[in-house]
């Protein structure tokens, strides 16, 4: 950039500039090795500070000694530690000799203190990004990807006519990120779901829940279905995994026929509405959670989705709560989840899991799978 700037003055102007030692030193090390953004963000922001503490005395209309914060937070942004404390340096310099020429009771404690907080919160910003590797708001803009990219992982793809879904998932404290995630793929009239629980909830969870959902969403349905919560524990305990549990309920059905398979990780039981008796009947389907054994072991359940029925699929962050039994409050989403039949399984879905998580601070997903 510095260089096409350079390019656009006129020759001889070029020509005067290559006679001054110190301005062609400049230049070479503001265009020497890979820190060349670096160097012209440290460049341009001096050069602000320099000009606002010369104006400052001419012009306290449009110049106050104070503006210099504004260089120190586009410093945090955009700089490196060490260049971000040769800028400080300058700005301290730069107030120093404003309090000289227009006395030290232009520039108090007011200002210098407001200042000061401000280089300590611009110091662990770029310290921050520094240790990730990124520039300006770029890390925010890379969780907002993953954030994306999770939330696509968690849609259900188009299913077939005579077939129907809804997903919910919300997190705690109106967090972007939590440790419910929800991967599926469809592919030959066979529908393969997982629903998985990262222990913990909000951001802390999310980071884990991330890094799975990509691993998670890759082994479903590139390995056989009944070999899929296996791997995915085989895949657990080569990360060694230590930082809590993972539950997960994986899902397998012919849409064809309608039959099905659910398998369980630890995970809270899938429940089935059988609309020829009007009743929800709780899966016997059980598993050890991931990641604690090298060798997984489940008892799945086979079951059978005629036209009405449905599956629900959902995580505890909906049913547990401090000091109550996971039965009463499997019961207490059945009997929510009942006021949906009449209307639909589709209509209030949403209302339903933000109604019972209000009660909770934790991460709540439900997954419905109906059959027309």
């Amino acid at each position: 950039m510095l260089h096409r700037l350079v390019q656009l003055l006129p020759p001889r102007v070029r020509a005067f500039l290559r006679r001054i030692p110190v301005l062609v030193r400049l230049y070479q090390w503001l265009q020497r090795g890979q820190l060349t953004q670096d160097r012209n963000a440290l460049a341009a922001l001096v050069t602000v500070t320099v000009v606002i503490a010369v104006s400052a005395p001419a012009s306290q209309t449009w110049f106050s000694p104070s503006a210099v914060v504004l260089t120190v937070l586009a410093g945090g942004l955009l700089l490196r530690v060490r260049s971000l404390r040769i800028l400080l340096g300058f700005v301290a310099a730069a107030l120093l000799y404003d309090a000289i020429a227009m006395g030290f009771s232009r520039v108090g404690p007011g200002v210098v203190g407001t200042i000061i907080v401000t280089a300590v919160l611009a110091t662990v910003l770029a310290r921050s990004r520094e240790q990730i590797g990124v520039k300006g708001l770029r890390g925010e803009l890379m969780l907002l990807e993953l954030r994306d990219r999770l939330r696509r992982h968690g849609e259900m793809p188009a299913l077939p006519s005579g077939w129907d879904s809804k997903v919910v998932l919300l997190q705690a404290g109106g967090s972007s990120f939590g440790g419910d995630f929800f991967v599926s793929v469809c592919r030959d009239d066979t529908l393969e779901v997982a629903l998985v629980d990262v222990s913990g909830k909000g951001v802390d969870a999310g980071t884990r829940a991330l890094m799975l959902s990509g691993a998670f969403g890759g082994l479903l349905g590139s390995v056989e279905p009944e070999r899929f919560l296996s791997a995915c524990n085989a895949y657990l305990h080569r990360q060694r995994w230590d930082e809590g549990f993972v539950t997960a309920v994986h899902l397998t059905i012919d849409l064809r026929t309608g039959e099905y398979v659910v398998e369980s990780a630890g995970h809270p039981p899938a429940v089935q509405f059988d609309a020829g008796s009007g009743t929800w009947r709780v899966s016997s389907a059980k598993g050890i959670v991931l990641g604690v054994v090298p060798e997984m072991s489940a008892e799945p359940e086979r079951g059978l989705l005629r036209p009405g029925d449905a599956l629900l699929l959902y995580t505890d962050g909906l049913v547990e709560a401090p000091g109550r039994d996971l039965d009463a409050g499997i019961d207490r989403l059945l009997g929510a989840v009942e006021r949906l039949v009449p209307s639909g399984f589709r209509e209030g879905a949403t209302e339903l899991v933000t109604e019972m998580a209000a009660a909770r601070d934790d991460d709540c997903a439900l997954v419905l799978i109906w059959r027309k």
